[in-house]
């Protein structure tokens, strides 16, 4: 099909700037300049792209990268020299799947060979070789990156001159594009991740015209000779007989499509490579394709006798070769029998000056050998020679690897480690007495220096130690400046005389493996034991498979002996196994500011200068050696954080390393909460690991007397319902005679299941289509898996919502985690007991359905009976109601539970109970998936809420409260939107001491939630000030009358004694000597339904809500506004639902009647006592206050009140709500005193850099004279302030920048609730992100002139409306992860519901959705007209009239 791509010409004055302009324009990147690459930023660059950053070194690149968290790709230009330097950023891309993109020009064979030594950094390797194919690969590359996370390093051919070439429209606005995106890769979980990436990389070529693959083919079908070539183009007119596979895509490599484009009379193989300084005697792509002839994909073609693989290695790319050129190329590769090595250049009479043999010439010769003889041994030396690579001029070998000292007799004394070390030491001491001369002279007032000298000398000895300060050219800079002052004063002189030791060294010893032999007593213990900056390098040369009788046995592991030797840095390489991590080694230790020991693998069994000495033979041994374990690939450096001391750079780890780390591990363990070193298990012991597992489920089963056939069941679930399902799977298989083994996913090795019989698999569904955090490394694990399950037998179960994407393209996502898994199971050949089966919400029993129709198919298909003696059937599990009634009236096994250390959780039955005594159980889902990994329980911790009537709190409780949150908090405090205080991070062994610690400060938790009447809230700045302290003391009355009695709070927390304050027992004595039989007379012994909720609000003000809770009591005054006469009684308000459940909905209150003042009580005891009596208590998402009025009707209700009462009610009186935010700022409340009123943002008192809130509102308090009033929207009230304080109180205020309201009425009238991390039913952030998405809408209201215009905004993590989403004007309510419902038109004053506007909005929706409509707001609303108001006066949105019609 042909490409409907929409291109645009370009015209640019070098190649390098149209690939930025694509990368800024057509890509939508953070396009990154390095001006030290020496590359040109064209000024069409600057002037097309406003994403372009330039930055100076290569060492910032890694901070762009960082800084970049909007998701999108960033592209680097960089020169191919800063690639080295880059190694560590590079392998930190990869293991973290950065979308980034380098592009390097690669000009020269030294380009392509610096591109070449980082091939083994995790980062795909393209290369383009025209500029219309360098733009069309700079597209490929970043949408690969962008769709895998895939980090890639893309090399091209710099023009260095104008070019015209064909760029693209925005790729976001291009069909062909975002099919790319959205197909969904059926074939994933088959396939590694190489080879998804090659997979991925072929699709996206495809969208083009140009027939571009990843290797291609061209020449003649029965070519005898085919070279392979990475990126360079050579046409079929060239090679003649020949062929060539031309590799676009080096890594990841993909050896099924070299193999699939060879023909079959290749006979001789020829890597055809432009590079130079090799240090290794072959090019690393003779190791590619060596790896690919002893490979399976070989093997299955047929094998067959494999060709002569030839090395052909230049200056010159192979695209300069003409046909005659390659054609004697190719009669020399024909005539060669055996594998070799030629430079095709020299043969065909082009090679340049970099071609020839190097010129540098050692300054000892060993005795009897010539130079070309020298020279030929130091070139099979590799390490050698990367050292020179590395560190250049930099470069100080004690004993060279090229002079007699190494290789000589093993006798003399220059052979030995102390003899360099002394030469060594000695240049370190000197240089240490430099830096003592320096710090003299600058320190001397006497002693003249110019500015420059002065200035230089200060800069050295800031950064003697980092060989980017200390260089050369800084060295030869002060030398001269020295010599032209040093007659000035002795001191200067006494510098001069030392100028040789201003330049960094990078110090080198280099040895071979006889220094292995008695470590304890050589000059290696020395070295180790200085701590100055001496490297070591020794090579160990025994041949692999280490023979017993070799005398490996006998060396010490010199690796080993220096970690446990302390300080000092410890590398472990293989040059032919991985030389990018030999390179990042090598830096690493010679930045390492103390010694630093490498251990080389050079194997070879008859001397590396034999003539028989073969680098394809070292290649196989050393990969050998890796593969195996035996020499392992690692870095440890004592100097980093724990966690990243230890990094295993191979598979597999050797046991006495492996002890070392585990040791490590222990220390670590010793002296904090969790072990802070990682590492990789060894694959071998990974498998042992496995089958102990396995052996252990066996004996378990045994143990239990379980003698029938085994059965595995597997879940993964975040709220507990799939676990819920597997648990009830293992129960029955239990109950049919089998072996049961149930645990979480994450628990079991994908590997494990070939040793399964029968597996059953329980997944919940996470999110849009994810799998939940306790099955995901299960999850990759199967992808990569090449398992053979054929005797493995399954079944799985999917719990999911088919109405929670509605969208019909959405579908896929219901149930997509059991779907895939069913699918991946059969794909690696296991058997199916039963279609899989999926429970859906929507169903009238919710998952329920489904799961009963799949537990009876399971069971027939196995066709298994219960046994005999199996007992009675399990019932059902416990319901909500049912543990209340057996908890002895709030008790439970809460005691045992918190003084139980060996956990930090508590079982789901108590957890339910812990919440009527004031706290929940929560675990902080940030550190969730890592704990998990690690093998531990998850971060469990628990929030504490404060019982605090009408939200008034005095300073010393406001202190308490500070003191607590420090001592046993996270640091922070939450002002709720139920106006009372929320501790976070309290741990299990901490519950009862915070709680006690409330107490003394005279308030208490009790009923702060659970199936009880709540905190009772009033509103906190009313305008009739007078009549505040009226409703806070009703607030009060109403939550002591409803009160549950139970004296269990304090048995639990204060230890049965009386406590003053709040804290009172019911029956009034202080002390119980005797057991006290407990009773409920207002709730009973099963409580209430569901929770109870109650405001108060005085007209016009409406900052509680009112109308949004179970009972609203708005206060009625008399017409002079002086005195409250009575209420308004509202009942069936709640914001609570479930998404796209139409049986659950918010609901305003609607009015019952007005009550006097004296009936107020009487009337909340009876509506309580009416849900009480006739709510739901078998369909808890169906029991709250609202569903009960709906389902009986207002004249129902008012009946069973006034039944209850024992007086009728009268008709509603009239009032007016003008809003429901809060008045900031001062006000002046009753005469004398003064409120002010500061914004908090979401509630949230914590320290922040640059706003040390908590700190800062502690110091207020320790001022203040009044009280403090927390209001429901989560802002605070210095309340009380005498008018002679009022000066006083605003300079305290203003000095701790509490007195800042220069916010947009929008932030203003913002909330959100908590969400994550802690709340367990969050789907997407809240408080965490609402205030970044008020900075973009801010941008908007700022721009169409409404800044002080207040609108209504707030968001949930989740449906159930912590944060009275629903009656607000704009509102969001997470839906997954980044992805929100929007809601619009509740009313200004909290009056009316709002309606789902748009389903499942990202940041970039919701800023294209708002932005049009904010700004018609500006333009046409009405005088004084609300936003609410407006988008259903222009039919933006249909009214909301009542809770049942919220949906239509």
């Amino acid at each position: 099909m042909a490409s409907t791509l929409r291109k645009t010409a370009l015209h640019a004055s070098t190649l390098t700037a149209a690939i930025a302009h694509t990368t800024a324009t057509a890509l939508d990147s953070t396009t990154v300049v390095v001006d030290d690459a020496q590359i040109s930023t064209a000024t069409e660059l600057i002037g097309d792209s406003a994403r372009l950053v330039q930055v100076g070194q290569v060492t910032e690149v890694a901070s762009v990268v960082s800084d970049n968290t909007d998701g999108k790709t960033v592209s680097i230009v960089v020169a191919s020299s800063a690639l080295i330097k880059l190694i560590p950023v590079l392998r930190d891309l990869a293991q973290r799947k950065r979308p980034v993109v380098l592009h390097v020009a690669t000009n020269s064979a030294d380009d392509i060979t610096n591109v070449l030594a980082v091939r083994d950094s995790g980062c795909a390797v393209l290369r383009s070789s025209s500029p219309q194919q360098t733009i069309d690969f700079v597209v490929v590359a970043t949408l690969v990156a962008k769709k895998l996370g895939v980090p890639f390093i893309h090399c091209f051919s710099e023009a260095m001159a104008p070019v015209d070439v064909q760029t693209y429209e925005p790729v976001a606005e291009q069909a062909d594009f975002a099919a790319f995106f959205e197909k969904e890769d059926e074939e994933a979980l088959k396939h590694s991740q190489g080879e998804t990436t090659h997979a991925a990389v072929a699709e996206a070529m495809s969208l083009f015209d140009s027939g571009y693959v990843p290797v291609a083919y061209v020449g003649a079908a029965d070519a005898n000779v085919v070279y392979v070539t990475f990126g360079a183009v050579l046409g079929a007119e060239t090679v003649g007989a020949a062929g060539v596979v031309q590799v676009s895509l080096l890594r990841p490599l993909s050896t099924a499509a070299i193999v699939e484009k060879l023909p079959a009379t290749v006979k001789r193989l020829v890597a055809f490579e432009q590079v130079i300084r090799q240090p290794t005697a072959w090019g690393p792509l003779l190791f590619d394709l060596a790896a690919v002839l002893h490979s399976s994909e070989w093997e299955a073609q047929g094998g067959g006798k494999q060709p002569v693989l030839l090395d052909a290695v230049s200056a010159e790319s192979p695209a300069v070769f003409a046909a005659a050129q390659v054609a004697k190329v190719t009669a020399h590769a024909a005539g060669l029998e055996s594998p070799a090595y030629f430079n095709p250049a020299k043969l065909v009479g082009i090679a340049r000056h970099s071609d020839e043999e190097s010129q540098h010439r050692p300054s000892q010769l060993l005795k009897g050998l010539s130079h070309e003889q020298q020279q030929k041994r130091v070139e099979q030396i590799p390490y050698g020679q990367l050292l020179r690579d590395m560190f250049k001029e930099r470069l100080n070998v004690a004993n060279a690897a090229e002079s007699r000292t190494i290789w000589g007799d093993a006798g003399q004394a220059e052979s030995t480690p102390e003899f360099g070390f002394g030469q060594l030491a000695a240049w370190e001491q000197e240089r240490g007495r430099l830096a003592q001369a320096v710090t003299a002279t600058l320190r001397d007032v006497n002693v003249p220096l110019s500015p420059e000298l002065h200035s230089g000398l200060s800069k050295w000895l800031g950064g003697r130690d980092d060989a980017s300060v200390a260089t050369e050219a800084l060295g030869e800079q002060l030398g001269a400046q020295l010599a032209a002052e040093r007659a000035a004063h002795p001191a200067v002189e006494a510098v001069y005389q030392r100028r040789a030791r201003l330049p960094r060294r990078s110090n080198w010893l280099v040895g071979a493996d006889e220094w292995a032999y008695d470590v304890g007593s050589s000059g290696v213990h020395h070295v180790i034991s200085s701590g100055l900056n001496v490297n070591m390098l020794v090579l160990e040369t025994a041949a692999y498979p280490f023979a017993a009788g070799s005398g490996r046995q006998r060396k010490k592991d010199v690796g080993l002996y220096a970690m446990n030797y302390g300080a000092t840095y410890v590398a472990s390489v293989a040059v032919y196994a991985s030389y990018t991590q030999v390179l990042q080694a090598l830096a690493e230790a010679d930045a390492f500011p103390g010694p630093a020991v490498v251990v080389a693998y050079l194997p070879h069994s008859e001397g590396v200068f034999s003539s028989n000495y073969s680098p394809i033979e070292v290649l196989r041994q050393s990969k050998q050696a890796v593969d195996s374990g035996a020499w392992p690939l690692y870095r440890w450096d004592p100097t980093t954080e724990a966690s990243r001391r230890f990094q295993l750079d191979s598979e597999r780890l050797r046991r006495a390393v492996a002890d070392f780390v585990r040791r490590e591990n222990a220390l670590a363990a010793a002296g904090t909460v969790e072990p802070q070193l990682d590492v990789v298990e060894a694959t071998e012991e990974r498998a042992a690991t496995r089958l102990a597992r396995k052996a252990r489920g066996d004996v378990d089963a045994l143990m239990g007397g379980l003698s029938g056939p085994p059965l595995l069941v597997l879940y993964a679930s975040d709220n507990g319902n799939g676990e819920e399902a597997a648990r009830r799977v293992a129960r029955q298989g239990r109950r049919r005679g089998m072996a049961v083994r149930c645990v979480g996913m994450d628990a079991v090795d994908a590997d494990e299941l070939a040793f399964e019989r029968t597996v059953v698999a329980v997944v919940s569904t996470a999110g849009q289509g994810e799998v939940p955090t306790n099955g995901r490394e299960f999850f990759k694990q199967l992808q990569a898996a090449s398992a053979n399950l054929s005797e493995t037998a399954f079944a799985v179960f999917g719990l999911g919502d088919s109405h929670y994407w509605p969208r019909a393209e959405d579908a896929l996502f219901y149930n997509k985690p059991a779907r895939d898994l069913d699918r991946r199971l059969a794909e690696l050949g296991a058997s199916r007991i039963d279609d899989v089966g999926l429970g859906d919400d929507q169903d009238a029993d919710g998952w329920e359905t489904g799961f009963a129709s799949f537990e009876e198919r399971l069971w027939g298909a196995l066709n298994l009976d219960v046994v005999a003696d199996a007992g009675e059937e399990e019932g059902p599990k416990r319901t909500d109601e049912e543990n209340k009634l057996i908890s002895n009236f709030l008790r439970g096994t809460i005691a045992q539970a918190i003084a139980d250390d060996s956990t930090g959780a508590v079982d789901e039955w108590d957890g339910k109970l812990l919440k009527f005594h004031g706290t929940y159980m929560q675990d902080d889902r940030d550190l969730r998936a890592e704990r998990m990994a690690r093998g531990t329980e998850k971060a469990f911790s628990f929030m504490i809420r404060v019982r605090l009537p009408g939200g008034v709190a005095t300073p010393a409780q406001w202190l308490a409260m500070d003191s607590l949150a420090d001592t046993y908090g996270n640091g922070s405090m939450k002002i709720t939107t139920r106006q009372t205080f929320q501790l976070h991070g309290v741990l299990k062994r901490n519950l009862r001491d915070t709680i006690r610690g409330i107490n003394r400060g005279l308030m208490d938790t009790i009923a702060a939630c659970g199936d009880v009447n709540r905190n009772v809230v009033a509103s906190a700045n009313p305008l009739q000030a007078h009549l505040q302290p009226e409703i806070v003391a009703l607030a009060a009355d109403l939550s002591s009358h409803l009160l549950p009695a139970t004296s269990a709070y304090h048995e639990i927390w204060l230890d049965d004694k009386q406590v003053a304050g709040s804290a009172e027992q019911t029956s009034g004595v202080e002390e119980q000597t005797a057991p006290v039989t407990d009773h409920e007379p207002l709730y009973g012994p099963t409580y209430l339904p569901r929770k109870f909720k109650i405001a108060i609000a005085i007209p016009p003000e409406n900052d509680v809500d009112v109308v949004a809770y179970d009972l609203g009591l708005i206060a009625i005054l008399d017409e002079q506004q002086r005195t409250i006469v009575g209420y308004n009684v509202m009942v069936g308000g709640g914001m609570g639902m479930t998404h796209n459940n139409r049986a659950t909905y918010p609901r305003l209150a609607s009015c019952l009647g007005f009550v006097t003042k004296d009936a107020v009580l009487a009337v909340a005891e009876a509506v309580l006592l009416v849900q009480r009596d006739h709510g739901d208590r078998t369909n808890r998402k169906h029991a709250r206050l609202k569903y009960t009025v709906d389902d009986h009707g207002m004249p129902w209700w008012r009946a069973q009140v006034e039944a209850r009462m024992g007086a009728s009610l009268e008709e509603p009186r009239a009032y007016e709500f003008a809003r429901n935010g809060d008045r900031y700022g001062w006000v002046a409340t009753t005469p004398g005193l003064n409120n002010f009123t500061m914004f908090v943002q979401n509630g949230r008192v914590v320290n922040l850099p640059g706003r040390p809130l908590k700190d800062a509102l502690a110091a207020v308090a320790r001022n203040h004279k009044g009280n403090f009033r927390l209001t429901c929207n989560g802002h605070l009230i210095v309340a009380d302030v005498r008018d002679e304080d009022v000066p006083a109180m605003s300079a305290l205020l203003a000095s701790h920048g509490l007195d800042n309201l220069d916010y947009s009425a929008l932030r203003l009238h913002s909330m959100a609730c908590v969400a994550l991390p802690t709340c367990g039913l969050a789907m997407a952030e809240s408080e965490r992100y609402l205030p970044r998405l008020i900075d973009l809408l801010d941008a908007v209201i700022d721009s169409a002139g409404l800044r002080n215009d207040a609108i209504v905004i707030r968001m949930t993590g989740c449906p159930n409306g912590c944060a009275r989403p629903y009656n607000a004007e704009i509102a969001f309510v997470g839906k997954a992860p980044g992805a929100y419902n929007l809601y619009l038109g509740g009313s200004h004053s909290g009056e009316r519901l709002n309606k789902l506007y748009r389903e499942t909005v990202t940041e970039d929706q919701i800023l294209e959705l708002l932005t049009p409509l904010i700004k018609q707001y500006a333009l046409e609303r009405l005088p004084a007209e609300h936003f609410g108001d407006f988008v259903i006066r222009k039919n933006i949105i249909k009214e909301t009239r009542e809770g049942k019609d919220f949906h239509d």
